[in-house]
């Protein structure tokens, strides 16, 4: 129950996020199916660690606030005994849930991806206003001044056709008419009554020459639109599979490996020709010297050229100078660029790790949690663990981007959250074992309302009275009795 409730909660996540691309495209409703199946695959991995922590907190939750715990306790069993068979099917979903990620999520991501990438690129559907040109049409640009409430019958057409590329040479306006679309959605249909067609004979080749104006005049006519454009083209699945979410592990180091030995390759291949560049008897003010007139005899050769030749050599060096820094900054810029791509990859690589082994930490934080807390149901430990899979999720993205950006090594920013909570479990469990009292809520409520009654009653004894002569205070009284 509670892993369909964290899938749903991460699902309406991607709902509100990406609503405008799905609303208004008359999307089939295999196409939209098949994209909501995959987008709540892809979220498994996130959701097992939020339903592992709220359905723990919540089972020993209503152990303790059953006083089963306190039985078996009683009968001899420590908590880890009676944690024990749920731990080793901790140990069977962190493993599964590896798998998962491992195998089944690389052709998730990519069915998901590739699917919604058509989405995006699919045209809205036909969505005609009145007095409102519509260009989403190709080739055409229609007005309709009017529109009946069947949204059928039409009223003052303009339509305007641009298959020439040449402006606005060809317009037919009609008086009344009606659009359908063909049943395969093919072609869109206008009947127009009662208008004319105007055409201004117009060619590429013989611009400047004047040719006659055309205008035809029309009862009836029909005018077939193409409507291809609008009908959703899947995209080839190829052009997604190398992306780093669609790898498993295996492949994702492999690609890490070929990507630093390209960037190596890339370096040597530049460093060999920044050598060359400015090596100096590769540099073109040498062959200036071997071919000059003018033979030096010292070893300060430059100064005893003549002042033209001296100011040639000068620019060509500037020259060489500055393209090399061009080409460096060029170079620098690629080198990042593939660099930031080889911090993905092994992102993604240890988030397969770090997410599998956070289900069987969060374990860990739910079981004493219930137990400490001693509360069960949807109520309190909803909010706790909410909270605490906050706190994991901001660490985890703070992680993330600071192993993006290569401030910290990935390794240790896709574990950034699993090492804070782990320790974290750790002190909860002996805590727990130790039947430690210090999450009871109840205790704990009752000692926050005695912290300010007592606060309260002692204000109102330091208090004066607004009066001159003093009054005696019965409730004091009878305290002090």
């Amino acid at each position: 129950m509670t892993f369909v409730i964290s899938v749903f909660i991460l699902f309406m996540q991607f709902l509100w996020k990406y609503v405008d691309e799905l609303v208004g495209k008359d999307l089939d409703w295999n196409v939209l199916s098949e994209l909501f199946l995959f987008a709540a695959l892809t979220f498994v991995p996130l959701a097992l660690p939020m339903a592992v922590l709220l359905s723990s907190l919540m089972t020993f939750g209503n152990l303790a606030e059953n006083y089963e715990l306190a039985a078996l306790k009683s009968a001899g069993r420590s908590l880890t005994v009676i944690m024990r068979p749920l731990i080793f099917l901790m140990i069977f979903i962190t493993i599964g849930a590896f798998y998962f990620s491992d195998y089944l999520l690389p052709y998730t991501n990519l069915k998901f991806l590739s699917t919604l990438y058509d989405i995006e690129q699919q045209k809205p559907a036909l969505n005609i206003k009145e007095g409102v040109f519509y260009n989403e049409i190709d080739g055409y640009s229609i007005r309709i001044n009017k529109i009946d409430k069947d949204g059928q019958t039409l009223h003052d057409i303009m339509i305007y056709d641009h298959h020439d590329q040449a402006g606005n040479t060809q317009l037919t306006v009609a008086e009344y008419g009606k659009m359908f679309l063909t049943p395969d959605k093919s072609f869109f249909i206008i009947e127009l009554h009662n208008g004319e067609t105007f055409r201004e004979m117009w060619s590429q080749q013989n611009a400047y020459i004047t040719k006659p104006f055309s205008r035809i005049k029309f009862k009836d006519q029909l005018a077939r639109l193409d409507f291809s454009s609008f009908k959703m083209v899947r995209t080839d699945q190829n052009l997604f599979k190398d992306g780093h979410q669609m790898l498993n592990g295996t492949q994702l180091l492999e690609a890490i490996d070929t990507m630093k030995w390209q960037l190596d390759k890339d370096k040597n291949t530049f460093y060999s020709g920044l050598k060359m560049a400015y090596f100096p008897k590769s540099n073109s003010y040498w062959k200036m010297l071997d071919t000059s007139s003018t033979k030096p005899k010292s070893e300060n050769l430059i100064l005893e050229l003549a002042a033209s030749e001296r100011n040639r050599i000068y620019d060509i060096a500037l020259n060489n100078a500055r393209n090399c820094k061009s080409a460096a900054d060029s170079k620098v810029n690629e080198i990042e660029a593939q660099e930031s791509s080889i911090l993905r990859y092994k992102i993604e690589y240890w988030r397969k790790y770090s997410l599998s082994f956070a289900c069987f930490i969060m374990f860990f934080i739910g079981a004493p949690l219930g137990a400490l807390i001693r509360k069960g149901g949807l109520g309190m430990p909803v909010v706790i663990s909410v909270f605490f899979f906050l706190l994991f999720w901001v660490l985890s993205i703070v992680g993330e981007k600071l192993a993006k950006e290569g401030t910290i090594p990935p390794e240790i920013g896709m574990w950034f959250g699993c090492a804070f909570f782990l320790p974290l479990g750790i002190w909860l469990t002996k805590k727990a074992t130790a039947d430690s009292g210090m999450f009871d809520s109840v205790g704990l409520f009752n000692r926050v309302i005695g912290f300010f009654t007592r606060n309260k009653k002692t204000k109102d004894r330091q208090t004066p009275n607004d009066s001159d002569s003093p009054i005696l205070d019965i409730s004091e009284i009878k305290e002090q009795d």
